[in-house]
């Protein structure tokens, strides 16, 4: 599952554990470290490159790259009435 290295980063250098990216994620990606308070990768298989945790992030610590997976497939079959097809699930077809 290429595409989920390559959508969603987070920069740990950058993050001063804000938690804005916890409050603002629809599917529960990231967590907290238990020592450090930062913010961790969770569930990254979970993210639908939405972009909340990125547009909410004041210090850049967050980047998606929007477009490429599930979410897109979702909009793009809604809109063509086709099956979504991201490609996410290891299968040529199908979505998540």
């Amino acid at each position: 599952m290429s595409y989920q290295t390559h959508t969603l980063k987070l920069e740990i250098a950058e993050c001063t554990g804000c938690g804005q990216c916890l409050e603002v994620c629809p599917h529960a990606v990231f967590g907290r470290e238990a020592q450090s308070k930062r913010v961790k990768l969770l569930h990254a298989e979970r993210c639908m490159e939405c972009g909340a945790c990125m547009r909410n992030c004041a210090f850049g610590a967050v980047q998606v790259e929007t477009g490429v997976g599930c979410a897109a497939a979702l909009i793009s079959g809604a809109l063509n009435g086709t099956a979504p097809q991201c490609g996410c699930s290891g299968k040529k077809t199908g979505c998540c």
